[in-house]
């Protein structure tokens, strides 16, 4: 497993890894309806492209190939936290947070924090964080729900 920068070049794979992600792995708290709203289909390559150089996430890959990606933004916040479908329960989520940890330290960020699916709720809580707020609101006119989750860094 190793774990690297993101690339220029890297945007379609990790849409790739996104899409598998939301539709291979939440269906069993969100609905089809609510998984293409999430991740549709069809999607703009350029804003895509943008927002993923705007995070500058970190990757994993397993023999060469993207499991799974995420990053950490200078306040603490956890943007994006996607796994493959197919590497999910391979320790892919688990080399993420740890690398996420480890680069917290580094940058002296005190807390973290994410907007959380339902289905990453139960994976957050067992590295610490704990639900502030649950939320629901509409994506693509499809409600949805979610929940802010904390976690401080200090000892």
């Amino acid at each position: 497993m190793l774990i690297r920068t993101f690339k220029v070049g890297d945007e379609p794979v990790l849409r790739s890894v996104f899409y598998s992600s939301v539709h291979d792995l939440t269906g069993g708290q969100y609905s089809s309806e609510q998984q293409f709203a999430w991740a549709p289909l069809d999607y703009d390559q350029t804003t895509w492209a943008d927002r993923i150089r705007g995070i500058q996430p970190f990757l994993v890959e397993i023999d060469g190939v993207v499991a799974g990606y995420s990053d950490l933004q200078p306040s603490g916040y956890i943007d994006h936290f996607y796994v493959a479908g197919a590497f999910a329960n391979h320790g892919v989520g688990r080399a993420l947070m740890n690398h996420i940890h480890s680069t917290a330290k580094l940058l002296q960020i005190n807390e973290l924090w994410s907007k959380v699916s339902l289905t990453a709720e139960p994976f957050f809580s067992k590295y610490g964080f704990h639900v502030e707020e649950r939320s629901e609101f509409l994506l693509r006119g499809v409600k949805m729900f979610n929940a802010t989750m904390r976690k401080s860094l200090l000892t």
